[in-house]
């Protein structure tokens, strides 16, 4: 078998569709996708509507996909010092709603938080957004230590293979046997290489292998988008 695996959409379809096109020439079979799909982005209509039309695909629910579907005031939002910036972040949410209409806003609010799958050689994997049982939060990054690893609840898990997103930084780790993969955005990567990104798992009765792709696109294109559709978070 063959999966794409990719996280932090963000209504970005310019990169979902870079992504999408050379997820096709690799034969992939099955796409997992794990969480933040249409916030932030200038096109998240266009973007449910593709990730909803994909056959053989597994989803979990992020962060602000639960903010599009609630009225919740993000976690993060206390961070931002800029006021204007915090209330146009907020604003952005209840723009996304609107946008999606009503068959979008209800597949995205019966997304599970969590999904686990049975490689062919009997590996068990774990989707999960932000680390077990979680949508949000610290995250897996990569300067993570063993002991914090575990506070986060991946030894505890029954999954040997844990995929994540949300931070927008790739990374692996290992402990106590368990091999927790953060497969980096496909949108707004928090690395110097702005590239989208996405992972391919290939897996047989013998093992599996895990390699990470990037995806070159358009970002001036995403950036002309937010501001002809009048952004609230443009910024």
């Amino acid at each position: 078998m063959r999966a794409a695996i990719f996280s932090d959409v963000h209504g970005n379809i310019v990169a979902l569709d870079a992504v999408l096109g050379d997820v096709a020439k690799a034969g992939v079979e099955e796409f997992w996708v794990v969480g933040d799909l249409v916030a932030h982005g200038p096109h998240p209509a266009s973007t449910l509507d593709r990730l909803m039309g994909l056959a053989n695909a597994r989803f979990v629910r992020g962060n602000t996909d639960r903010y599009v579907i609630s009225n919740e005031l993000p976690e993060f939002v206390e961070q931002i010092a800029d006021v204007r910036l915090a209330t146009d972040v907020v604003r952005s949410f209840a723009w996304t709603r609107g946008a999606i209409g009503g068959r979008g806003y209800e597949w995205l609010a019966a997304l599970p938080i969590e999904q686990r799958i049975s490689l062919p050689d009997g590996t068990t994997v774990l989707l999960v957004h932000a680390s077990p049982g979680r949508d949000g939060g610290r995250g897996i990054t990569p300067a993570m230590t063993d002991q914090e690893l575990r506070a986060a609840g991946i030894s505890d898990t029954a999954a040997e293979l844990i995929f994540v997103g949300h931070t927008h930084i790739p990374t692996e780790h290992v402990v106590d046997g368990v091999r927790v993969v953060n497969v980096g955005s496909v949108s707004v990567p928090a690395t110097t290489d702005r590239r989208a990104m996405w992972t391919l798992l290939t897996a047989d009765n013998d093992g599996f292998t895990i390699e990470r792709r990037h995806t070159e696109y358009d970002m001036n294109a995403v950036v002309a988008a937010l501001d002809a559709e009048h952004h609230p978070s443009a910024q």
